[in-house]
């Protein structure tokens, strides 16, 4: 009986830990040729959470069609999280993504895509992101913050307060507070 219970034991703690290994990093790759300029030197400091979706027409959460809508205006972002919680990648981080536009860092950095890396939500103007992208979101964040020394984690709107709303419905200060959890 006691070998039966442990066994049982190690099977639900290797369960869990499967589980919790399910949250890693699966990173699809999604690369563009637009909307980015090559960059080998840069010196990334930040990361810039933004929120997209497709408007064009077709399923507003398309990969391929928020892709799409990207290529018409020529931007893109180093990534994009469906809602699912999937993680495409667009850009290489090394290179510049052009998400940011004209904007600038607290402390007074412009030419933000040079050292920052986009993250896009797929999200709408009346839907939060699910929890499913907020974990992968917390998860690539401390993924970066492994390879760059990140002095800001922030949202779109704060480096263009008068451009850009987004990321829309987001609780940023629950997720701020939860990326510092992580910290401990």
């Amino acid at each position: 009986m006691k070998k039966i219970l442990f066994i049982t034991i190690i099977f639900l703690n290797i369960t869990n830990f499967k589980s919790f290994a399910s949250d890693s990093l699966n990173i699809i790759n999604k690369k563009v040729n637009f909307g980015f300029a090559t960059n080998s030197n840069r010196s990334i400091n930040s990361v810039i959470v933004h929120s997209t979706f497709n408007n064009s027409g077709g399923d507003k959460y398309d990969i391929d069609l928020v892709i799409k809508q990207f290529s018409t205006y020529v931007v893109s972002a180093h990534y994009v999280i469906g809602r699912d919680g999937e993680i495409y990648q667009l850009v290489d981080e090394k290179d510049n993504s052009y998400h940011a536009g004209k904007s600038s860092l607290p402390d007074g950095t412009t030419n933000v895509n040079s050292c920052s890396i986009g993250i896009e939500l797929m999200t709408s103007y009346t839907e939060s992101p699910t929890e499913e992208q907020t974990k992968a979101l917390l998860n690539l964040i401390n993924d970066i913050k492994t390879r760059y020394p990140i002095k800001y984690v922030l949202r779109h709107s704060d480096i263009a307060p008068v451009r850009k709303t987004d990321p829309w419905n987001f609780d940023w200060d629950s997720f701020k507070k939860r990326l510092e959890a992580i910290k401990k």
